[in-house]
């Protein structure tokens, strides 16, 4: 099966090819479901990229974010002021705190990707709006994602939902392309402007990600060079979905 390619090198997916990455989604779901239930007060972010790592080798998955650029985990673990890349080790969760955990699949040689935020026993109700709204940029940018529409046009439904409940999205870090490699054109920025930037058609896949913070948009880079920090320190969320253009409604690859 070879993919047809854009101009710009976006990639049109076959129905064939689209199957195999509906798998790598459905596996993927399941991952997040069992890391969801794993979640609690007194866990290490390790222990749940072990979870995720026999997880994923039980369902014949691979980790798609393993050995990625170096990176040295399964998943990524980012935790209150973390945005995203955070890496699992001996960081004891606990009750108020929220965490990200973003997880890649790669199945048969093609890839999906997916992120849920939680919180840890108690939270604020603060962290309860940051993380609902969080997750309510990505269903609307989900639904803006149609066949002949713009790619600004879900930029633009990520941003407006976010900041008409006051928080800011991250500029430095966006959605991306998906397919057979994990990051592939276009990006999707969580800002912009609608009826810009190209047009979206059956067959794309792309992976959306917001990611929002309780204060200012900006981040700074961990020592480490992967943890991406808030830069006030304040609170940061992060949902992400796979999914594909199709004639209709957006079909989200990543949920059961």
């Amino acid at each position: 099966m070879q993919p047809i390619r854009e101009e710009i090198g976006v990639i049109i997916k076959s129905a064939q090819e689209i199957a195999v990455m509906r798998k790598a989604g459905q596996i993927l779901a399941v991952v997040i479901e069992a890391l969801s239930k794993a979640v609690r007060p007194g866990i290490t972010t390790g222990e749940l990229d072990t979870v995720a790592a026999r997880e994923l080798k039980k369902r014949g998955a691979v980790a798609s974010f393993k050995g990625y650029r170096g990176f040295p985990a399964s998943i990524c673990t980012s935790v209150n002021e973390e945005v995203v890349h955070g890496i699992p080790g001996a960081r004891v969760l606990k009750s108020g705190d929220i965490i990200s955990l973003d997880v890649g699949a790669l199945v048969n040689g093609f890839h999906a990707d997916a992120a849920v935020t939680l919180g840890i026993g108690s939270i604020s109700e603060d962290a309860q709006k940051l993380i609902a709204a969080t997750k309510g940029a990505l269903e609307a940018g989900i639904a803006a994602a149609r066949n002949g529409a713009r790619l600004g046009d879900v930029s633009a439904a990520i941003q407006e939902y976010a900041e008409s409940r006051n928080f800011a999205v991250v500029r430095e870090y966006v959605g991306h392309g998906i397919g057979r490699n994990l990051h592939e054109d276009p990006q999707v920025p969580n800002f912009g402007i609608a009826g810009e930037g190209i047009l979206l058609r059956k067959g794309m896949t792309l992976a959306l990600e917001p990611m929002l913070n309780a204060g200012l948009w900006r981040t700074r880079l961990s020592d480490n060079k992967w943890t991406v920090f808030t830069a006030d320190g304040k609170l940061s969320a992060h949902f992400e979905h796979t999914i594909a253009i199709t004639d209709s409604t957006p079909e989200i690859l990543t949920m059961l």
